[in-house]
C-alpha cells in the first residue's frame, strides 16, 4: 500500500522554497491559496468542524476511501508525485543544454543534451494531461479535453487553481517567454508523438493517457485549455517580469536569466506534488464529511 494520506498531509512542510514560491504568486489570484498542513488541521479548515469526535470520524472515513484501490485517489497522488520527481531530471537537461550553448567548442555536446525549449514545451503539455487524468481519477469521471477546460473555469479553486497558476508561470512564462502557448502548439503540431517519446513524464504516465493516438490527446488537451490559460494571463496582466518580481519578494534570485530561474524552480520545488496532495486531501475530507453525516 502507498503511504497513508494522513502521513502525506501531516508531513507537508509549513515553510520551504515550494511554499515561498506559491506565496509569491498570491498577487496573481489574491487570497486563493492556503497552505494547509496536518490532516486534522485540514479537516477543521475545510469543514469548519472543531469537535474531536467528529474530526476522528471524518479522518477514519477518509482513510477508508483513500485505501480502497478501486477509488482513484492513490493514482492521483502518484501522478502528482511522479511529475515532480521527474522535474529534477528535466531541469538538469535544460541546464545541460545551456552549458552546451555556452561551450560550443566541446565537440557534439549539444547533440547529447536535449534542447531546453523542446523539453519544456513537452513537459508543459504533458503536465496538463497529467492534471486532467488526476482530476478524472479523483472525481471518478471520464473526462475529455473540452470538459476539462470547463472544469478549470468552473471547479478549480484554492490550491488546485494555484497549481495551475504555478504551471503557467514556472513551466510556461519563465522558461519559454510570453509566447509560450504558440511554442507549445507548434511543437505538438510539428513533431507530435516523436518528440514526446524521449520525455520522461510521457514515458512514465503515458499508459494512463487514453486511446492509441496519445499525442493527439495531448494536443487536444492543450488546445482546449489554451483559451482558459490565455484569459488568465490577460486578465491578470501576467508577464515573465511580473512573475520574477513576485518571486524576488520571497526568495532573492540574483540571476535574471529566466530560463535559469525556471530550471532552478524545477530542481528545488515540488509544487505539483505539494498542492496535489492538498487537493486530494480536500476532496477526500469533503466526501468523508458527507458520508459520516
Amino acid at each position: 500500500m502507498s503511504e497513508s494520506i494522513i502521513d502525506l498531509v501531516d508531513n507537508l512542510p509549513s515553510d520551504n522554497v515550494t511554499v515561498k514560491v506559491l506565496k509569491a504568486l498570491d498577487f496573481v489570484v489574491p487570497g486563493t491559496y492556503e497552505n494547509r498542513v496536518g490532516f486534522n488541521n485540514t479537516i477543521r479548515s475545510v469543514t469548519g468542524v472543531t469537535d474531536m469526535d467528529r474530526i476522528k470520524k471524518i479522518r477514519d472515513q477518509a482513510m477508508v476511501i483513500y485505501d480502497n484501490k478501486e477509488e482513484g485517489y492513490q493514482t492521483a497522488v502518484w501522478i502528482y508525485q511522479t511529475i515532480d520527481n521527474l522535474d529534477t531530471a528535466i531541469a538538469a537537461a535544460a541546464l545541460a543544454d545551456k552549458v552546451g550553448d555556452t561551450f560550443k567548442f566541446i565537440p557534439f555536446l549539444d547533440k547529447l543534451t536535449p534542447k531546453a525549449d523542446d523539453v519544456q514545451t513537452g513537459d508543459l503539455a504533458i503536465k496538463l494531461v497529467g492534471e486532467l487524468i488526476a482530476y478524472s481519477k479523483i472525481n471518478k469521471i471520464t473526462l475529455q479535453p473540452a470538459q476539462f477546460a470547463t472544469s478549470l473555469q468552473q471547479n478549480y479553486k484554492e490550491e488546485a487553481l494555484m497549481r495551475m497558476v504555478a504551471l503557467i508561470c514556472f513551466d510556461g512564462l519563465l522558461p519559454l517567454g510570453p509566447d509560450f502557448l504558440a511554442k507549445v502548439q507548434t511543437m505538438l503540431s510539428k513533431s507530435g508523438q516523436t518528440s514526446l517519446q524521449n520525455n520522461a513524464v510521457f514515458k512514465t504516465i503515458g499508459n494512463l493517457i487514453p486511446g492509441d493516438d496519445k499525442a493527439g490527446f495531448i494536443n487536444n488537451t492543450f488546445s482546449a485549455t489554451s483559451g482558459w490559460i490565455n484569459n488568465l494571463i490577460s486578465s491578470t496582466g501576467l508577464t515573465p517580469a511580473s512573475v520574477l518580481g513576485g518571486l524576488n519578494k520571497f526568495i532573492q534570485i540574483a540571476d535574471d536569466k529566466l530560463d535559469y530561474v525556471a530550471a532552478f524552480l524545477d530542481a528545488s520545488t515540488n509544487y505539483y506534488e505539494h498542492t496535489g496532495i492538498q487537493t486530494v486531501a480536500r476532496n477526500l475530507i469533503e466526501r468523508a464529511n458527507k458520508e459520516v453525516s
